[in-house]
């Protein structure tokens, strides 16, 4: 249903770390981009979330302090954490279309998910959503020199976090003028037998039960649906830009839930981007389309200005 494996699940937070230093000197030594990680303490989870900022060139640059930047949030997949966009390889393959001047600069704001589904739970344990927009966004807009406007802001994610870009933004369509998804952990019913794999030891069913319930609360299920806000906040959309894909062999089925995405915006004549493309649910495929959601925010913002 989403992706996750043994590696991800398993790998060490030190090995990862000291692979995450190891890219940022090789990537300092060609370019002054950089990445700003810490830790922000929340209120709200009562916990501190790790965040990795992304920062172009000319940031530091002293004749442009004054200098305003787009924002594309990016959320990644199960497994993954606030570092998976430069230990996966989509930071290189941004950097590689700037340096072809195919995109302009902004910033790329990373929070770690874990294995939230980037929703508030429905024990409310853990508010997600609500730390995210009550206060990351107002934290990053206060920390960061980025651009405030609906329109200079965008949200981008992988398998949860490409359900959770597509959630955030028809949730909010007021705050996001582009959003886009890559193997999106679409599906507009909850998958059959959760509730009983919740209690025997199947990992899939127990991270989704502990988010939407044990058994699975199919009223909070749609209410964080993007199926469903699409057709709530269906006029909010006609304003969003909107691209999402996925991989005709994606072993979770995401193609399904991907095409009836599509013509659910179909049939609310919501503009869209969509494609459906040879690939399995996997890192590759996503560094193979990733350029493509670059380019599809960068293109907004420009227009932004």
């Amino acid at each position: 249903m989403f992706m996750f494996s043994s590696r991800q699940i398993h790998r060490s937070g030190r090995i990862a770390g000291f692979l995450f230093l190891v890219l940022l000197a090789a990537v300092s030594a060609h370019s002054q981009e950089r990445a700003d990680c810490r830790a922000f303490h929340s209120a709200l989870l009562r916990s501190s979330v790790r965040y990795c900022v992304y920062l172009p060139a000319s940031y530091s640059v002293a004749d442009a302090k004054t200098r305003k930047y787009p924002v594309l949030y990016l959320l990644h997949g199960l497994g993954g954490n606030e570092q998976s966009i430069a230990l996966d390889g989509e930071w290189t393959s941004l950097q590689d279309l700037r340096r072809d001047h195919t995109v302009g600069e902004f910033l790329v704001v990373a929070p770690d998910g874990s294995d939230t589904f980037y929703v508030n739970s429905r024990d409310g344990k853990t508010p997600y959503s609500d730390f995210f927009f009550r206060e990351f966004i107002p934290f990053v807009e206060h920390t960061y020199r980025v651009r405030t406007e609906r329109a200079a802001h965008g949200i981008t994610g992988f398998s949860m976090g490409g359900y959770g870009a597509l959630r955030m933004a028809f949730a909010h369509p007021e705050l996001f003028g582009s959003v886009s998804a890559h193997s999106g952990a679409l599906m507009r019913a909850p998958p059959q037998g959760v509730s009983a794999g919740a209690s025997s030891g199947n990992l899939a069913a127990e991270l989704l039960a502990n988010v939407f319930g044990n058994p699975i609360d199919r009223k909070f299920w749609d209410l964080n649906s993007p199926f469903v806000l699409a057709r709530k906040n269906a006029a909010g959309l006609l304003r969003m830009k909107i691209y999402f894909d996925c991989g005709t062999e994606d072993a979770y089925g995401f193609y399904r839930g991907a095409s009836e995405l599509h013509e659910t915006l179909d049939s609310l004549k919501i503009p869209h981007e969509f494609h459906l493309y040879p690939g399995r649910h996997s890192v590759s495929y996503l560094l193979a389309h990733r350029d493509a959601s670059f380019e599809f925010h960068w293109h907004e913002f420009n227009l932004a200005k």
